[in-house]
């Protein structure tokens, strides 16, 4: 690839770039004081010049959100990569950054409005932390814009912002990755090789070629250039964006069952959406038992088969059954009916830390009891518990209905269940890449997906979640079940597809029979060492451009400087 556009030499050059242009100085405007404009002055010129530019980024953001569940779009996120490109492409760092935070603000509010059930308050606040990662991430675009082959830095560079993403603060969030708007698109087997990671680098790297022969094919404007030759970087650019973007359908997908179990999950429902969906003590976990007793009667009528195991989802029971004797004994009535072992969910006090609850999947045995158990390792901040509790819940007097702080688990989820080696991963745990690969490294043949969206029903954020089921079932070669409390339940195949889903808010039993495999893809071999060299060579690259920047502006600093002699 040809280089990007020089580093900006000088502070007339950096004007000019920017769009300011500048009358020719005479010998008389030298001698002339020059008078600043006030400040006022200079903001108001600033946000005239950068206003079509913002208009453009905040689009470009509302376009990426678009190709999120629940609209699916998923084309819109590489044309969106490609958008933020162009739109960084030859500016400064600052007016970058300016244009990334532009283009993540509207992201990050419509992909995240879910939240508004808990306030707008905290939609916004969550999407402003988020966008902060995305302006960084303009600014870095920005710098590697001026190396040759920018594109391929500029995709390194979207992985690293993920990573970083994922991570921090509080143990990260990653919702809004590019691969999690790409669970059913063509790029969705190359999670097989990479995870995750993979597929983000691959649609940012197809966005920026896009961007690349956009950009080739704009300098042909002038009637002089448009020559074939001219035009060949951006038809080649093109070409390798659309063989990016075939190279899903080469990756095979193992799917090859080496064994089988029948399981139903179990879907109880709730009295009503939102902050308050739990209603009187005792009401869903009586709603997902007597979905249960109804199940044992069709299968002893034959209207249905036996399943090896039934799977509840999240806070199925709504009290502790080891605190409570008439939860325990209504969850022993369900298990003995259907006569299988049952994954129950529930709230249990922490056995060794006072005032601390996990978030468990137990492991309820016909015979024997509860048994097995699994707790929530990477408890959600502000919702499963509050960091840094005494200070800020006397300026935010709402997280004081969070009453009991969660303690996180210390282990996978890999728990025998019946005839069935499963992984439990509970509920957000999904869209964390080292979790749910911990749990098929340890020896999981299927995934259970635990899950309680209740508080953010017919919201989209069920499909959002979904989503990530139908990536991590490619990512693992593992039929991935979802068992949720109002839905969306669903039965997902190895190959990301999915078989069958419940509605949201109906009492629902799904019967399925799903493939359990032993073989690991080539993402489970390689770990996260793909994502961390990706992101290294984004940063490298950064690195290189400031350095070559820094080498460009002494060289002309120097010419200026024998010119004045």
């Amino acid at each position: 690839m040809p280089p990007g556009p020089e580093t900006t030499a000088g502070a007339d050059e950096a004007s000019a770039s920017a769009g300011e242009e500048r009358p020719p100085k005479t010998p008389e405007d030298a001698s002339a004081p020059q008078e600043r404009p006030g400040r006022a002055v200079r903001l108001a010129r600033l946000a005239r010049r950068e206003a079509p530019r913002t208009a453009a980024a905040v689009l470009a953001g509302v376009a990426l959100a678009l190709s999120f569940p629940p609209y699916d779009v998923w084309p819109l996120s590489v044309a969106a990569v490609a958008a933020l490109a162009l739109l960084t492409r030859g500016r400064t760092a600052r007016q970058a950054a300016w244009t990334g935070f532009a283009f993540a603000l509207p992201f990050f509010f419509v992909l995240l409005r879910w939240l508004h059930v808990v306030g707008y308050d905290a939609v916004f606040g969550l999407s402003l932390v988020e966008a902060l990662f995305i302006a960084v991430l303009g600014a870095a675009l920005a710098l590697v814009s001026r190396l040759p082959a920018w594109p391929l830095w500029g995709s390194c560079l979207w992985v690293a912002q993920e990573l970083a993403r994922d991570r921090l603060p509080l143990g990260g969030f990653p919702w809004g990755r590019l691969a999690f708007a790409n669970t059913a698109s063509p790029f969705t087997p190359l999670a097989a090789l990479g995870g995750a990671p993979l597929v983000t680098f691959a649609v940012a790297l197809s966005g920026g070629l896009l961007a690349y022969a956009v950009a080739a094919l704009w300098r042909l404007r002038p009637a002089g250039t448009r020559t074939v030759r001219a035009a060949l970087p951006g038809v080649e650019a093109l070409a390798l964006a659309a063989a990016l973007l075939l190279a899903g359908y080469a990756v095979p997908v193992p799917t090859k069952a080496d064994d089988e179990v029948k399981v139903a999950l179990v879907q109880g429902n709730v009295q009503h959406a939102g902050m308050d969906f739990l209603g009187r003590p005792m009401m869903i976990l009586d709603n997902h038992a007597e979905a249960t007793l109804q199940l044992a009667r069709d299968v002893k009528a034959g209207k249905v088969p036996r399943p090896d195991l039934v799977i509840w989802p999240e806070n199925s029971s709504d009290l502790d059954p080891f605190q409570y004797p008439q939860a325990y004994d209504r969850i022993d009535q369900a298990v003995k009916a259907i006569g299988v072992p049952v994954l129950v969910g529930a709230l249990v006090d922490h056995p060794g830390r006072s005032g601390y609850i996990d978030n468990k999947g137990i492991v309820w045995d016909p015979k024997t009891g509860p048994g097995a158990s699994y707790a929530k390792q990477h408890p959600v901040p502000f919702g499963e518990y509050v960091p840094f509790r005494s200070a800020l819940s006397k300026v935010i007097t709402r997280l004081q209905r969070v009453q009991r702080d969660f303690y996180p688990g210390d282990h996978t989820g890999v728990m025998q269940t019946g005839p069935a080696r499963l992984g439990d991963v509970i509920c957000f745990e999904v869209a964390y890449d080292e979790i749910v690969r911990d749990t098929v490294k340890d020896g999981a043949r299927a995934l259970v997906v635990q899950t309680n969206n209740a508080t953010y029903g017919r919201t989209g954020q069920p499909e959002q979640q979904l989503a990530m089921s139908r990536l991590r079932a490619v990512e693992h070669g593992r039929a991935v079940v979802t068992a949720a409390t109002s839905g969306i339940s669903a039965v997902v195949a190895p190959d990301g597809t999915v078989q069958q889903r419940s509605e949201e808010f109906t009492q629902d039993v799904i019967s399925a029979t799903i493939p359990l495999r032993d073989g690991t893809t080539v993402a489970d071999r390689v770990g996260a060492g793909p994502e961390w060299a990706l992101a290294m060579v984004g940063l490298l690259s950064c690195a290189a451009a400031l350095l070559i920047g820094r080498r460009g502006q002494g060289r002309t600093d120097e010419r200026n400087k024998r010119g004045q002699q």
